[in-house]
């Protein structure tokens, strides 16, 4: 055993010293500009921890901020600025968002689709769709039905008008890049933008970009022994570009395979190329980020944005995180097609909104046109659904200090979930429904 047993958190928590979090660390910074060398993140975390204990004495507290100075150090001293940089931006950044989450309501975010959330808002008072008291007192009177029509009908428009703005410019289109965070409804959206774009003579050919992942033992992985799928780096995004490129100029690729059975990728296995008046259709999370597709021009992508925009505000006067939505549809669907029970998912959103946060949100505002996904009518389906969970996970996980993200979600939904009435009947939701893809029972032939 070391010379250290705890740390101490920013909040003042004490935690086990956890030297393997120190190598994680370096290893995602690494990961970051290129890199892919775990032996030498474990021998850059061992120097950082000689000079911890040649530094402080044994049974000392070290803080996070200490042990991040050192881990600085010893990364520029060994000659990794680029790591080094990388690892300097992120303290920052982290930094910048606590001092935000703290001034919550005075500070700006870019993260926000403004005129977009206006528009959702502007919808929802017209409909008395805009608080959980709202939609209570319709339901409550028999609306749950013409709740979900109305809501089916603002999306279906919303999905008319990407498909006449993508229409307009498909004489220089060669891709379109459907994109968004987590469970924002991509893959049905996907679809049924297909089919509209089919209707108007367009033809489409799919990149499964889950083919791109590099080899899991490449991964970043946590002390828990949570793989991180969600950054953009997890994936060969010089390789894609590559594709990319080709594919644009009308030659032909060889796709590689990905098995996540074994966590292993196979190069040059399935072959593909546009045709004439064939448009590549691109389903990712970071389809927005710069580096996915840098190689290509504006002019021959069109961006599509999608989140779940919800404006609805809650008992407690505070309008409903469209966070909240996304981790409640991804429990929901893991549970069904990953075989997670959504304690799980719930334990690993740190890792979904750490990454979004980073590379997904913040591009939000060069989408060439965004689709609300939402709908006034989840909230109670999620009720009937999970309300028990969350109660449950508050006393599990109350006074852990490593789990306070999971205490807090909990926290907070249970007390959305709780106050709105449940309904359990989703009968009334089309087959076809965005929704359908979280709650099951879609007819769509999705892939």
């Amino acid at each position: 055993m070391g010379k250290f047993q705890f740390v101490i958190k920013r909040t003042g928590a004490i935690v086990p010293f956890n030297p393997e979090r120190i190598s994680n660390a370096i290893y995602r910074a690494a990961v970051a500009v290129g890199g892919r060398d775990k032996d030498r993140a474990n021998e850059l975390a061992k120097q950082v921890i000689e000079r911890l204990e040649a530094t402080y004495p044994e049974g000392y507290k070290p803080s996070i901020e200490e042990i991040q100075d050192i881990v600085e150090t010893v990364l520029i001293k060994n000659g990794h600025d680029q790591v080094a940089k990388e690892y300097i931006v992120y303290r920052k950044e982290a930094a910048s968002k606590r001092a935000a989450d703290s001034n919550y309501f005075s500070q700006p975010s870019e993260f926000i689709p403004w005129a977009k959330m206006w528009r959702s808002l502007d919808w929802a008072v017209t409909h008395n769709l805009h608080s959980v008291e709202a939609i209570n007192e319709r339901i409550r009177k028999g609306d749950f039905p013409q709740i979900v029509h109305e809501s089916e009908s603002a999306y279906e428009t919303q999905l008319d008008t990407a498909a006449e703005l993508i229409k307009a410019r498909s004489a220089e289109l060669r891709m379109v890049m459907v994109s968004g965070p987590s469970s924002s409804g991509k893959t049905t959206t996907t679809f049924k933008l297909e089919q509209r774009l089919n209707k108007l003579g367009m033809k489409f050919v799919p990149l499964i970009v889950d083919n791109y992942f590099f080899d899991l033992e490449f991964h970043p992985k946590d002390e828990f022994g949570d793989y991180d799928f969600e950054t953009p780096q997890a994936l060969d995004l010089e390789l894609i570009n590559q594709h990319l490129v080709k594919l644009a100029a009308g030659e032909e690729v060889l796709v590689p395979y990905y098995d996540f059975k074994s966590g292993k990728r196979y190069l040059e296995r399935t072959p593909l190329r546009l045709g004439e008046n064939e448009v590549l259709l691109i389903d990712s999370l970071h389809g927005l980020y710069p580096e996915f597709s840098k190689l290509i021009p504006p002019s021959q992508k069109f961006k599509l944005y999608l989140e779940p925009l919800l404006q609805m505000k809650g008992t407690d006067g505070r309008y409903i995180r469209w966070t909240d939505i996304r981790l409640i549809r991804r429990m929901l669907r893991d549970s069904v097609h990953r075989a997670y029970k959504p304690e799980q998912t719930l334990l690993h959103w740190h890792y979904v909104r750490s990454a979004e946060k980073r590379t997904i949100l913040p591009y939000c505002s060069s989408a060439d046109f965004i689709v609300n996904t939402s709908m006034a009518y989840e909230i109670p389906l999620y009720a009937a659904r999970l309300a028990k969970e969350f109660a449950e996970w508050i006393p599990k996980y109350a006074g852990d200090p490593l789990r306070e993200d999971a205490y807090t979600r909990a926290v907070r939904v249970n007390e959305l979930l709780s106050s709105i009435v449940a309904v359990s009947d989703d009968s009334p939701v089309p087959g076809d429904s965005v929704l359908r893809e979280f709650i099951g029972g879609s007819i769509l032939e999705v892939h």
